[in-house]
Parts: C-alpha cells; sequence; structure tokens
C-alpha cells in the first residue's frame, strides 16, 4: 500500500468531492449547463468574466510542470502555497485526533491552517547556534514517530531563518518516514537559494509533496497562483477536496504570461541581482552599530538582531521604510526581518538606520 493510501483520512477514501460543470470535458458553442449569464457583464464587456473558469487551467498546470520539472498530473494549482498547506490538512489529517510537526520559528500558516483544522501541532524548535537558525531534522523526524503525525513541515529556505535543506538530507528524512507520514518541503523561495529543488526526488517516493509559488520570485503575490507538487495519487486526492473554481481566468491568463520564456529570463536575472543585493545589504547591516546579528539566508530577505529592535522599527517607520517584526516568535524577541529590495530601496533602508545612530549619538 502506498503511504498516500495509509495516510488519507479513512471517510474520504470513497469521497469524489464535487463536481462543477466545468469538469467534464463537453464540446458545444451553446453552453447552459452552468447557470451562468448569457451576457457579460455591463460594467466590464471587454473581460466578458460570465463563465466559470477550468478547476485545474491545462495551459497553466502543463507551463508550471515544465517549469518545476513534473509532470502536470504531478502538479495541483491553487491559490497561493496557503491553499495547498489548507488541502494537505483537510486530506490526511482526521479534526480533533492527528498531528503534525512543524520548526518554529517558521510560516505561520502551517499551525494555523492546523489549528483552525483541529489538528494538533507539536514544535521542534530551530536551533540557534553559530552555523545559523536551523532545523534539527533527526529531532523532527523522531517526534513525527513519537507523536504519530501524519504531517512534517520543512520550509527550505526557511521563513524567517534563511536555512536551506540540501536534497540529500530531506531525502533521508523521507525515507525514515516511508509509510508513517507526508514530507512537506515548502519551496516558496527556492529561485533565491543554491541548493537545488527536490522535486526530481518525487518519482522515488510517494510520501513527499512540494509546494511551490509565483508571489514571490515571479512577482505575482496579489495573483495568488501556487501549486503542490507529488505523486499522481496524491494531487488526485488533493483535488476531491479542493473547492469547484480556485483560479479566476484573469489570474491564469496573467500567470501563464509570467512563464513565458522572455518573461522568465527576465525573472532570471531579476533574481541574479536580488541575490547580489542580499550579499551586499548583509554586509553593510552588519557593519552598523546596534547589529547584533544578520543571518546568512538564502532567501529574498534577512533576519537582523538588534541592541533595540523597538527602536529601529520605529525608526524606520518615521523613514517610510516598512520591515516585519518578529518579535512576537520564538526565539526572535530582538530581531527584525528586512525583505530585499530595488538598490534605491535597500540604500533607503539603510541611510535611515545609519542617520538614526548618528542621532542617537
Amino acid at each position: 500500500m502506498s503511504t498516500v493510501s495509509a495516510l488519507l483520512r479513512s471517510d474520504l477514501r470513497d469521497f469524489g468531492g464535487y463536481r462543477s460543470a466545468r469538469s467534464d470535458k463537453l464540446d458545444g458553442d451553446v453552453w447552459l449547463n452552468a447557470n451562468e449569464s448569457p451576457w457579460a457583464n455591463s460594467g466590464t464587456p471587454e473581460a466578458d468574466l460570465r463563465r466559470y473558469p477550468s478547476p485545474q487551467p491545462q495551459q497553466l498546470r502543463d507551463a508550471l510542470a515544465r517549469l518545476y520539472g513534473a509532470m502536470p498530473e504531478q502538479l495541483l494549482v491553487g491559490r497561493g502555497s496557503d491553499e495547498a498547506i489548507d488541502l494537505l490538512l483537510r486530506a490526511f489529517c482526521m479534526p480533533g485526533q492527528d498531528r503534525i510537526v512543524i520548526a518554529p520559528p517558521v510560516f505561520g500558516m502551517y499551525a494555523v491552517c492546523a489549528r483552525l483544522h483541529g489538528t494538533a501541532v507539536i514544535e521542534v524548535p530551530l536551533i540557534d547556534s553559530a552555523a545559523g537558525l536551523n532545523a534539527d531534522l533527526d529531532a523532527m523526524v523522531d517526534a513525527v514517530i513519537a507523536h504519530d503525525a501524519r504531517l512534517l513541515f520543512l520550509c527550505s529556505p526557511g521563513n524567517p531563518s534563511g536555512e536551506a535543506l540540501s536534497p540529500a538530507a530531506i531525502e533521508r528524512v523521507t525515507e525514515r518516514l516511508r509509510g508513517r507520514a507526508i514530507v512537506v518541503v515548502d519551496e516558496a523561495y527556492a529561485e533565491f537559494s543554491e541548493q537545488p529543488s527536490v522535486v526530481p526526488l518525487l518519482d522515488a517516493h510517494d510520501n513527499l509533496a512540494v509546494l511551490r509559488t509565483l508571489s514571490k520570485a515571479h512577482a505575482l503575490a496579489a495573483a495568488r497562483i501556487g501549486c503542490v507538487i507529488g505523486s499522481s495519487e496524491m494531487i488526485e486526492a488533493l483535488r476531491r477536496c479542493q473547492a469547484p473554481y480556485p483560479i479566476p481566468q484573469p489570474c491564469v491568463d496573467v500567470a501563464c504570461a509570467a512563464v513565458s520564456v522572455s518573461a522568465l529570463a527576465a525573472t532570471s536575472e531579476r533574481v541574479r541581482e536580488l541575490c547580489a543585493e542580499r550579499a551586499w545589504v548583509a554586509q553593510a547591516l552588519a557593519e552598523l552599530p546596534g547589529v547584533r546579528r544578520v543571518y546568512a539566508s538564502q532567501g529574498n530577505f534577512l533576519l537582523v538582531r538588534f541592541d533595540d529592535a523597538e527602536a529601529v522599527f520605529k525608526r524606520l517607520l518615521q523613514a517610510g521604510v516598512v520591515v516585519r517584526d518578529m518579535r512576537s516568535q520564538p526565539q526572535l524577541g530582538d530581531a527584525l526581518r528586512i525583505t530585499i529590495g530595488s538598490p534605491q530601496q535597500n540604500r533607503r533602508m539603510l541611510d535611515a538606520l545609519a542617520s538614526a545612530k548618528v542621532e542617537a549619538a
């Protein structure tokens, strides 16, 4: 029995989900099967959005599969990575009974989705050392086994840690948990990382799921386009748990354009520029008085500890620069997360910090 079959909620094994008017491929030129309007909206006649979109738009699915090195049947498109996280909880965790394992401080939606779903969250904190803020993978696997957890979430590169896990390390985790748990690798920031994606491991590991998004490197955060990549069996199980029409057609059109050959070439160039800026900003921050530590990062951000994070946060706001306050997160009572912006934006942020130190002196 596959890991997916073994872990899928027993009450969902015969669940077919909702079959929409677009679920079946039917040919015709007079569409009277979905109770749609026969006319476009008078306020936006040029858009003509009266028809429901495809549940899984094939053009976008094919394009994302090519981009990430997967087969279309291994990929489910959804409303950002957030929907994929929610679908994994729905499919594999029985409310009030099952558990997941995470490594805080980490992306908050793993725990939020779990708690909204009635699933317990087992925490194995990141280890803060000279090497960085790193996941204890052995301890995480031990926690999965000890608590009989269904899902293990790994964020690589980590948010906010910036740590990137090697495919070899992730494969060892996946092998240890074969038949026991689904290993979910969130690669939202993979484009900025030196580590390769773990998508090539999918064919040999049916308990692996990979999350990708167009929100970060591809600059489509407002379009809400993400996907989960896994075995075809897993994807079919998740599809049955998904809402009928997850992706609005205008977002599909924008996403298809964003992964065209010319757009991908421009995105790659911008990623290279951003990574160069990341190295420069990290060095400049480390040289400022009042900065305790700048963590190495393979994301498009830096996690920074300050002597007085409150004063720094307020000073940046006064200068019109908004960063992420991380002080409510475990182990991060003195930390802010700073996204790498354009060269001009980065210089403005650094100038605001430098001027604050001059004023304080």
